[in-house]
């Protein structure tokens, strides 16, 4: 199968977001000598969980979330009204999520079990890798706050977990293989511990950013959902608040990714960090000439030029969430 959605594995120089992923093809045994990237021209079921989602989970049920016109979320004493959740309305949530209840509630399971309040780990693809997600704020000189200085008590807060690689994030990753052991690094990784299980063991973080774009042509937005609920119970299990992100791009033709994903968070009652409204506004909706991969500028969100561009945006609003969600859960 041909992996229809393909990231950049970039290399952040001084101004150009250089070269595109270059992946390796896995080895035809499950042995635990792990590639680079993800072969995109080979979907390696043998090595990937099966579904229906079989993940168990000891932590108290999920709460399935009705939505009605009259609902709220809350952070901290606000009411937000959210509005009726339908797989077609996802497109008015907002970019900043609000924070539930339930999402207390996991976080407070998660500092019992010892997480730290003060780490956040992320899952995901090659848009996610620290060297231009998110890093850029454990380098002064690489960002400007600019107007949004009220964001600087979040970067010391998590400072650490901003440029950290983690275990749980790779070109070429999507919902399904970060939780198959095959994919995990033997260097560090338990026997028989998934990316995911191997990330949340060793960082113990608070907070989960799960942002994932590629997924296998002639596969389903079903399956896709599928997979990301095992990661959100997983996440759940452990005590782990997930933020479920929204992707910029529409390669699959109906949305019906960032459907599924809007579907999952609704469920799960988990925030929803709504990067593709962010991007709505730019020029080609933050896309390049591909439509999958998004624009670059530095990180500079004083200077309206370069926030046309969604890299920019993408970790602006990444950590306008993180911070919104570090209020809103304690």
């Amino acid at each position: 199968m041909v992996l229809q959605m393909r990231c950049y594995s970039v290399l952040l120089s001084v101004l150009i977001l250089a070269t595109a992923c270059a992946p390796a093809t896995p080895s035809a045994a499950p042995t635990r000598v792990i590639p680079a990237t993800l072969d995109p021209n080979v979907e390696p079921t043998e090595y990937l969980p099966t579904l229906p989602p079989t993940v168990p989970i000891t932590a108290p049920a999920p709460r399935v979330l009705t939505l009605t016109a009259e609902s709220t979320r809350t952070s901290g004493a606000t009411a937000t009204p959210v509005p009726t959740f339908s797989s077609a309305n996802w497109r008015k949530w907002p970019v900043i999520p609000t924070v539930s209840q339930a999402a207390r509630e996991i976080y407070q399971k998660g500092v019992k079990l010892g997480n730290n309040p003060k780490h956040f780990s992320k899952v995901g693809d090659c848009q996610n890798v620290s060297s231009y997600f998110l890093a850029v704020f454990e380098k002064p000189d690489e960002y400007r706050l600019g107007p949004h200085t009220n964001l600087q008590p979040a970067i010391d807060y998590f400072t650490g977990s901003f440029s950290r690689s983690g275990e749980a994030v790779r070109g070429g990753f999507n919902v399904a293989s970060v939780l198959s052991p095959f994919w995990a690094d033997p260097a560090v990784c338990e026997r028989d511990e998934s990316p995911l299980a191997c990330e949340l063991r060793l960082h113990k973080p608070s907070i989960v950013i799960i942002s994932m774009e590629t997924w296998w042509s002639g596969r389903p937005a079903t399956d896709y959902e599928g997979y990301l609920r095992q990661i959100v119970e997983f996440s759940i299990e452990h005590g782990t608040v997930p933020i479920l992100a929204t992707k910029a791009d529409n390669w699959e033709g109906d949305h019906g990714i960032n459907a599924a994903i809007a579907r999952v968070a609704a469920d799960y009652d988990v925030p929803l960090w709504n990067f593709w409204l962010a991007v709505q506004p730019l020029p080609n909706h933050g896309l390049t000439e591909d439509g999958f991969h998004l624009t670059f500028a530095r990180n500079f969100f004083d200077d309206p030029v370069r926030m046309q561009s969604a890299w920019p945006v993408r970790n602006l609003t990444a950590l306008q969430a993180l911070d919104a969600v570090r209020k809103g859960i304690k």
